[in-house]
């Protein structure tokens, strides 16, 4: 008899993501900061402050608030790393809340004043993490590894995120897919996003 397979725990599998993307961030120094990352345009620093914005805007999404105010870039105040730490914790918090399952996200950041169920929400969090954290590995020279239950989890995310021109439009999450031809399934990812799994080279 056939059976669809399961959805995956995004819940989970995001926090998984964003406890790697801590570990990563923590490894940086001051002198990291001005760090060109696999992100066009964006220091480490830079970097930092969008992924500590980002939870606080999904963490506002997850209560129902739309408001595009949670959405406005975040000081790093004087301790970057431990204020980016703070947000993540919080963001992981919130998906974590009795119910938060059965809401819906409104996502004013992307556009339309859409809401979108809870799962699909997470989903698109969880995919920004992985490939923040291999942005945040790459930019500090160091190695990251997922599970590889998360990563074919992230692959068919990866795969549903729409291409075409919508990825050339200012502010798109994510650049057109590059060439790939073999590597790892992280690789695999990131290159359909847009990253080049060679960066910097």
């Amino acid at each position: 008899m056939h059976t669809d397979r399961a959805t995956p725990d995004y819940v989970a599998l995001d926090a998984q993501a964003v406890r790697t993307s801590i570990e990563l961030a923590a490894r940086a120094r001051t002198a990291d900061l001005s760090r060109q990352t696999p992100c066009v345009g964006w220091t480490l620093y830079g970097l930092l402050a969008h992924m500590t914005t980002q939870h606080v805007g999904f963490a506002a999404a997850s209560r129902g608030e739309g408001d595009l105010a949670w959405w406005k870039l975040r000081s790093l105040e004087d301790d970057p790393v431990g204020t980016y730490r703070a947000s993540a914790e919080h963001v992981l918090a919130a998906f974590a809340a009795d119910g938060v399952l059965d809401r819906l996200f409104p996502l004013p950041e992307f556009g339309g004043g859409h809401a979108f169920p809870a799962e699909q929400a997470i989903s698109f969090h969880f995919i920004d993490y992985v490939v923040h954290s291999w942005d945040l590995a790459k930019t500090l020279g160091v190695e990251v590894e997922f599970e590889p239950e998360l990563l074919e989890a992230a692959l068919g995310v990866a795969k549903a995120v729409p291409g075409g021109k919508v990825r050339l439009a200012p502010g798109a999450a994510f650049a057109p897919e590059v060439a790939w031809t073999g590597g790892s399934r992280l690789d695999e990812i990131v290159a359909i996003l847009g990253r080049s799994p060679s960066w910097p080279d």
